[in-house]
């Protein structure tokens, strides 16, 4: 019986097999940011241990980064702390970390495919859940917690239970203007967020090929709010001809020779998965969130539902409790949600051509008076970007605040950027959970486009409503 790609990448790293379900994994990359790693760094010291592989790990500064200014102060003591202590951790320890204010700083999902460093076949973590959106190269790629980073910087190696396999077959195409953030949400709606429980996700299908690199960046970092461990698309020529413009990749007969091995790197044609899930693309609208997790979410030309809309009474009852916490009544149109702030940016949608998007949208557009525009680069390199394209200028003329320094912001909340109790957000980020954008907030999740058009109405808008 064939293999699929996640066990094939699995077993190639195993350095040595615990038991039936378990193994000790070989990691080839691990990478770090200021908010999770001060207690690993600690016990690392309290152990008298070294960093095994130091050039093997990269710190970022992105969840407590100020993004109004590169030389501003991080206002938060906690924040400003952990960021001094990544610093001070990274520097004694000789491991490479980009800074507010450097070149390659930003996001920590975002910067690691722009240097280079997510490739096919190969095992990569971080303290971060949202890691999975690494999957998108071919790479085994998850989210550990604070004692697993501290084994790793010990070992270059993690324990690790193997996981199922979930197989999801995206069939036909995605229509015009519809995302690759409408087709995740509209999966997560369709499975819910304990659909992926305990599996890898892996995903086929046509509408798949036609997806860029960065789209499939957007679908794998969400699958973690399915509840899968990892997300996993097979590379192909689309992922060749990403990397190969990255810095650090092989030249020549050295490159021909690494893309003949990616090439072998996809499941095999019998092999089987534990789950399969067929959705159809054309069948993909639009969506938006209208609770307050990503499996709350409707197409934008439907309506809040009712609690009665829902069989399973754990559904029903968190149902009522959404519709509470987001002051929305059932039967309500989800084009008639009036927002007063949209956040575009996060490592889900803070690439270039999520700013592209919302660039065209905006021009010869202004922001709706009533609305404040957010709009935070995923990294210093989408920055640099963007202003020789000249997008930052379309968007100051629309009246968007878009900031000068990249970092997580809105999406976390851990630095001055969050809103205030009962404010209302149309967010390109990956998570409406209760006051994820600051306490008593509401967040309604929607794709670049979409925020970009409900900023100019001031109410959910999809482009083609303008």
């Amino acid at each position: 019986m064939g293999q699929t790609l996640a066990h094939k990448i699995w077993d190639a790293h195993v350095v040595r097999t615990v038991d039936k379900h378990t193994d000790l994994l070989y990691i080839d990359m691990q990478l770090l940011h200021e908010v999770n790693t001060p207690q690993a760094f600690e016990d690392l010291r309290a152990a008298d241990r070294a960093v095994r592989r130091p050039e093997l790990n990269l710190g970022t500064e992105d969840h407590n980064t100020p993004t109004v200014s590169l030389d501003k102060t991080i206002q938060d003591p906690a924040g400003r702390r952990q960021t001094s202590l990544m610093r001070s951790n990274c520097e004694q320890f000789g491991i490479p970390l980009h800074r507010l204010g450097e070149a390659s700083q930003g996001i920590v999902h975002v910067i690691g495919p722009e240097l280079g460093l997510s490739r096919p076949g190969m095992t990569l973590v971080c303290c971060d859940s949202h890691t999975t959106t690494m999957g998108a190269f071919g790479a085994l790629a998850f989210g550990i917690g604070t004692a697993q980073v501290e084994h790793v910087l010990a070992t270059q190696t993690l324990l690790g239970q193997r996981p199922g396999d979930m197989l999801v077959t995206v069939t036909g195409q995605l229509d015009a203007g519809v995302t690759a953030k409408d087709l995740v949400l509209a999966l997560i709606a369709q499975i819910g967020t304990g659909g992926g429980q305990g599996h890898i996700i892996e995903y086929q299908g046509e509408a798949l090929r036609e997806l860029s690199m960065e789209a499939r960046m957007t679908l794998c970092n969400m699958s973690v709010e399915a509840g899968s461990k990892a997300g996993l698309i097979a590379p192909d020529d689309v992922t060749f001809d990403y990397l190969a413009a990255c810095p650090g990749m092989p030249t020549g007969d050295d490159w021909e020779h690494e893309v003949a091995y990616w090439r072998t790197l996809r499941s095999d044609s019998d092999a089987v998965f534990d789950r399969y899930v067929t959705i159809d693309a054309s069948s993909v609208v639009p969506h938006a969130s209208w609770g307050t997790n990503p499996a709350q979410s409707v197409p934008l030309d439907g309506r809040v539902p009712s609690p009665d809309d829902f069989h399973d009474p754990a559904d029903r009852i968190a149902a009522e409790r959404a519709l509470a916490y987001m002051a929305l009544s059932p039967g309500m149109a989800m084009r008639d949600i009036a927002v007063d702030t949209v956040f575009i940016g996060s490592c889900t949608n803070g690439r270039i051509e999520d700013l592209r998007a919302a660039a065209d949208v905006l021009r010869d557009k202004r922001v709706h008076p009533g609305v404040h525009l957010l709009i935070v680069p995923g990294s210093a390199r989408v920055r640099a970007r963007a202003e020789a394209e000249g997008l930052d200028k379309i968007f100051r003329a629309a009246g968007a605040d878009f900031r000068p320094a990249a970092g997580c912001s809105l999406c976390a909340a851990l630095n001055e950027d969050r809103l205030r109790p009962g404010q209302r957000a149309a967010s390109t980020s990956n998570r409406n959970f209760e006051g994820r954008q600051g306490k008593g907030s509401r967040t309604h999740l929607v794709s670049p486009a979409v925020a970009a058009a409900t900023a100019v109405t001031g109410c959910l808008t999809q482009p083609t409503d303008l």
